[in-house]
């Protein structure tokens, strides 16, 4: 008891001696007294309902503090100027840590605007006044501010070399095991983001080693999807851990967080096929309201990282069709690229998008209406009001092509080939000398996705123009190139070229074959091939002679879940059929039925008899 009596006493008496200075020479008197008077009393009532007491100034004082604490923090976030914080320091409030490195958070916001204020602001008395206060009491600044305070002074552009700023670092590092998962994955964005200098990504290498270490603290779908769209990018081991825990997060994520993750998978070309199925089952089983917002992005995630579900592909076609009177001409031509990227062709919306261009033909955009073409040209859609819609595609496109992006001239007058829609001037326009020159021998893949193009509207003047006049590509640039004999052969062309040698009796004839008016086959090298930039052969063919083609076609050339050719290849197809090839088309789905050599060598001979037959019938 006695000793319990001693404890309070002190107490009372350290209370009391904060009061002394205000007391002036009395107070010692006064404190005395009170001391004396709560002693005695302490003894039959407890202190706190003793009227009178030092307990009660004790207790208004602790009722005020807060109040002041709340009265600076109002002040710091309601501050519109750096002014209004710096003055904060020369005023009558007392900053503790906290609130000063509240106002260096505060300041970094304010300045993130006016990068050319930061310089002055660093030459600052009370700026360095207010580092000094942060840095002699670091330690107590609590996690979650700290987290935001080194990315603040990176913000700022605090030297390098500065203490302050490498007292924060040090204090970060201290700090790591005790920090949560959310503020570790903060710093790691602030240390990637705001910061290039080789200490500050020693530091982001300690974080990412920690977040990767501790994945499995994450216990809710926010701070997941926010970790993954932050810093995931920043290591593949972490973002493996991550996908591991979204897989077994995700039956708990709703729309928008299904959306965040697709769209950040598809920033970073990043094909997880275990996550996409399992947001595939949940977009599908679930009864979600999907936004048309949440529509759009799914539908790109989808088409940019090539993942066909049919399912899903429905459900979005079906979706958007229903919001198209909502939607802007950027969200159509939006939605199209998308689904043109999926190769998911849905009849009713695509003619919905014919519609809508039509509709808003005044209104609409070059640069939409140039999107909605390029997705119908790959799908090789036609709008019911093909006229009404290609005239409007050439009066848009009239005066504005040539003032149009190189490669995007190129990629519209091909898009016109492909839907058999292309004017004598658009190709003149791609194929003059002056224009396709630049394209000539290109390195980088854009500029030999685009020659590519030009080859084929070359082909296209030449086989379906019979008027045109020129000018043409060079006969040199037309010859093909190295990259096009050494690709990768694929299964079913492997297969079709033995089971054609096989048949053939030679290694010669895997592309073409040339049969005699009797039906028998002839060397395809001896003679004159008119369709090749390099004839090899001198003598020209027999009267009644037939040239076959056989065409393969693989997987990747078909729209998603349909036995339609891309519009590239339907424009391929084309120009052989042009040349004068009767054609024996190899379709990846009737192949792969065949099991035996001997099924293969009679398929191929029934497709052949059956080519000959149809042009025999014309």
């Amino acid at each position: 008891m006695a000793a319990h009596l001693v404890k309070r006493c002190t107490c009372l008496l350290r209370e009391a001696a904060r009061q002394a200075p205000a007391m002036a020479p009395v107070g010692r008197l006064r404190l005395a007294w009170v001391a004396h008077k709560t002693l005695t009393s302490s003894a039959t009532s407890p202190i706190s309902h003793l009227p009178g007491s030092l307990m009660e100034p004790v207790e208004k004082e602790r009722a005020s503090t807060p109040y002041i604490e709340k009265q600076v923090d109002h002040l710091i976030k309601k501050a519109t100027r750096p002014e209004e914080l710096l003055e904060l320091l020369g005023g009558s409030h007392d900053l503790d840590s906290n609130q000063a490195a509240m106002v260096l958070i505060r300041l970094s916001h304010l300045l993130s605007e006016k990068p050319e204020d930061k310089g002055l602001l660093i030459q600052d008395a009370h700026f360095h006044q207010l580092l000094c206060l942060l840095n002699s009491q670091i330690a107590s600044v609590w996690h979650g501010t700290l987290s935001k305070l080194l990315g603040s002074l990176y913000a700022l552009g605090i030297p390098k070399a500065s203490k302050e700023l490498q007292s924060v670092e040090q204090e970060v590092r201290w700090r790591m095991r005790k920090l949560k998962y959310k503020h570790l994955a903060f710093l790691a964005e602030s240390c990637a983001t705001l910061s290039q200098e080789q200490h500050s990504q020693e530091l982001l290498a300690e974080l990412l080693t920690h977040l990767e270490r501790r994945w499995t603290e994450i216990e809710d779908s926010h701070t997941l999807v926010t970790v993954m769209m932050k810093v995931g990018h920043l290591s593949e081991p972490l973002m493996n851990r991550l996908e591991d825990k979204c897989l077994e997060l995700v039956e708990h994520f709703g729309p928008n967080e299904l959306r965040k993750v697709l769209v950040m998978l598809a920033a970073q070309s990043r094909r997880s096929v275990p996550l996409l199925r399992a947001i595939s089952y949940h977009l599908v089983q679930k009864p979600f309201s999907l936004t048309k917002d949440v529509l759009l992005d799914v539908a790109y995630a989808y088409g940019k990282l090539s993942f066909h579900q049919t399912q899903v592909s429905q459900r979005l076609a079906t979706d958007l069709l229903s919001l198209m009177p909502s939607l802007t001409s950027g969200e159509v031509a939006h939605c199209a690229k998308s689904f043109a990227l999926l190769k998911w062709l849905s009849l009713p919306l695509f003619e919905a998008f014919a519609q809508h261009v039509l509709n808003r033909a005044q209104d609409i955009t070059l640069p939409h209406l140039c999107s909605v073409l390029l997705a119908f040209a790959r799908l090789n859609f036609h709008p019911d009001q093909e006229d009404q819609f290609f005239s409007l595609v050439h009066e848009k496109l009239g005066s504005e092509l040539p003032g149009l992006e190189p490669a995007l001239q190129v990629d519209l007058v091909w898009a016109l080939c492909v839907l058999q829609q292309a004017r004598e001037a658009e190709l003149q326009a791609v194929l003059h000398p002056e224009f396709h020159i630049q394209f000539l021998g290109g390195k980088s893949q854009k500029d030999q996705n685009t020659f590519q193009k030009l080859l084929h509207i070359n082909a296209t003047a030449l086989l379906e123009y019979p008027e045109y006049s020129g000018p043409l590509l060079p006969a040199s640039a037309v010859a093909p190139g190295p990259s096009a004999l050494d690709r990768k052969v694929t299964p079913l062309q492997k297969e079709l070229q033995e089971t054609l040698k096989g048949l053939l009796g030679s290694a010669d004839k895997d592309a073409e074959v040339l049969l005699d008016s009797d039906g028998e086959f002839l060397p395809v090298r001896d003679f004159v091939a008119p369709h090749l930039a390099q004839p090899t052969g001198s003598q020209s063919p027999p009267p009644g002679s037939k040239r076959l083609a056989f065409l393969r076609w693989e997987f990747p050339n078909f729209n998603s879940r349909s036995k339609d050719l891309l519009g590239r290849f339907v424009l391929a197809r084309r120009h052989i059929v042009a040349a004068g090839f009767l054609i024996v088309d190899v379709p990846f789905y009737e192949w792969l039925e065949l099991k035996s050599e001997w099924q293969k060598g009679a398929y191929l001979k029934d497709k052949m008899r059956k080519a000959v037959a149809e042009e025999l019938a014309k």
